[in-house]
């Protein structure tokens, strides 16, 4: 068995605290024709060299019935800044277009096979999962970027058309382990293509 979800899996449920203090299921977003989750945190320098790419693609999208879910399953004993605390404060400051969760347990990176930060889900209408992997190709430095792998995937989707590339490996920082060190990641975790 695949350690990440594989294509036409179903979107794994959760029920997460958010940094406005409700929690969140995955039946909360029914109503999004298109359904994003991504695995990310505060102080990884991919995710911060890319959110702003993020943030655009995201607010394009949202009329369209686009919804993006952010998650941070990072331990904060190996990263302080990755704190549920630091989370409110990263989400007042910047103002995203997502709901931001906190998977303290870890088990929800478990279950969506997250490897690194950022790493991306979509999901269709019925939450079968069309694309997994980095948003964009130069995550780290936006200047960077020729490919943005998230854009063309929701125009591919919202066009009719199957997604060109479902499958591509994500790019950043491993996600953040309990208890193991920072470079360390689960023995059956590899790359996706």
């Amino acid at each position: 068995m695949a350690y990440t979800l594989q294509i036409g899996n179903q979107a794994p449920d959760f029920c997460l605290k958010a940094t406005d203090g409700k929690f969140y299921k995955l039946g909360d977003f029914a109503d999004s024709k298109i359904l994003v989750v991504f695995f990310t945190c505060n102080h990884c320098p991919y995710v911060l060299g890319s959110d702003e790419v993020t943030r655009q693609t995201a607010l394009r999208f949202q009329a369209h019935g686009v919804c993006l879910v952010a998650i941070n399953s990072n331990s904060p004993n190996t990263y302080e800044e990755d704190s549920f605390e630091n989370m409110v404060l990263r989400m007042s400051e910047n103002h995203f277009p997502w709901v931001y969760l906190h998977d303290h347990t870890q088990d929800i990176a478990l279950a969506y096979g997250a490897l690194k930060t950022p790493h991306l889900y979509v999901f269709d209408q019925e939450r079968k999962l069309v694309y997994t992997g980095r948003a964009v190709d130069q995550p780290r430095d936006a200047s960077k970027i020729t490919v943005n792998d998230l854009d063309r995937t929701l125009s591919e989707l919202l066009s009719g058309q199957p997604v060109s590339v479902p499958v591509t490996n994500p790019i950043g920082c491993n996600i953040k382990w309990e208890g193991k060190d920072r470079k360390w990641m689960p023995a059956d975790a590899c790359d996706l293509v």
